[in-house]
């Protein structure tokens, strides 16, 4: 299979995974979600590594290395997941994957401060098609939810948890690109990091489990189950989309991945409920903008 078609089926991967996360966060802790998220998700790496990879690399590469890895997982995984499963719980799975679609608008910023890579004309016009985007998609009129019913975050704050994520997922491949210097597997490379976030991650859900008197841990059986499946459908489309990273270039698998937006469009209201994930035509037309800005960020920038 191309490169191209492992990028797709890992976009549409992360695209049921959002669908059916959005489900699973609003019964569940935050910080929990994104511990059995983190877990799962390392569990299917790890097999895929053990499968794939010579793991004598591992042993032979520097702590350097797998430092850069090990921070990168850090930025990406323990921080990137955990703004976005609270972004899902706050304003729901479309409007945050909508948000998530901004990551190369953040890529363009840190080049050109790391860089001094300044945007062209094109790539500013890029730009204001992003910020247009994610201006239509949470321009949302604050409606009165039936009692009982959950409803969703609006105001302009409610934004910032899923900008949060997208920045975190632009800064991360810069200890990426320098973990692969010296240590040329991705797939090794994405599973170290996820494992270090595991670790990390269970000592501060400890911590927050023992100050909360364990109340953290309560979760419904149906919020459970489908955070395993989201779970272990994340891992999978990691995995997916580092082997399509291998295949092919970035550029094309950061393109190709922006077909998790309009599924999550399609598939939310459906599996979360009409409710409380409205996607309205102005949330499709700044998904759009969103996705045709990040093209434009990719390709002609």
């Amino acid at each position: 299979m191309s490169g191209a078609l492992w990028a797709i089926s890992a976009g549409l991967g992360f695209g049921l995974f959002q669908s059916l996360n959005r489900r699973a966060v609003r019964g569940m802790d935050v910080y929990v979600a994104t511990f059995i998220q983190l877990l799962l998700s390392a569990i299917v790496l790890a097999a895929a590594t053990a499968l794939t990879v010579d793991l004598r690399l591992l042993a032979n590469a520097s702590i350097g290395t797998i430092a850069n890895f090990a921070i990168a997982g850090f930025i990406h995984f323990f921080v990137g997941w955990t703004f976005l499963n609270a972004s899902q719980k706050s304003i729901g799975a479309a409007r945050t994957t909508s948000l998530i679609g901004t990551t190369p608008l953040f890529g363009a910023f840190f080049a050109a401060a790391t860089l001094s890579e300044i945007p062209t004309l094109i790539g500013i016009g890029g730009i204001l098609l992003i910020v247009g985007g994610v201006f239509l998609v949470n321009r949302i009129k604050a409606a009165v939810a039936p009692a009982g019913v959950e409803g969703m975050a609006t105001g302009w704050r409610s934004v910032l948890l899923g900008l949060a994520a997208a920045v975190c997922w632009s800064i991360s491949p810069t200890f990426i690109r320098h973990g692969l210097v010296e240590l040329p597997s991705p797939l090794l490379g994405v599973t170290v990091g996820v494992t270090a976030s595991v670790i990390g991650y269970a000592v501060v859900l400890a911590i927050r489990s023992m100050r909360a008197g364990g109340n953290v841990l309560q979760m419904s059986s149906d919020a459970l189950l489908f955070k395993i499946i989201a779970g272990i459908l994340v891992g999978v489309s990691t995995w997916m989309r580092w082997v399509a990273i291998d295949l092919t270039g970035v550029a094309i698998v950061l393109a190709l991945s922006l077909v998790s937006v309009p599924v999550v469009n399609l598939l939310s209201p459906f599996i979360v409920g009409r409710s409380l994930e409205r996607v309205t035509l102005q949330v499709w037309a700044g998904s759009a903008l969103i996705i045709g800005g990040s093209l434009v960020l990719i390709f002609l920038s």
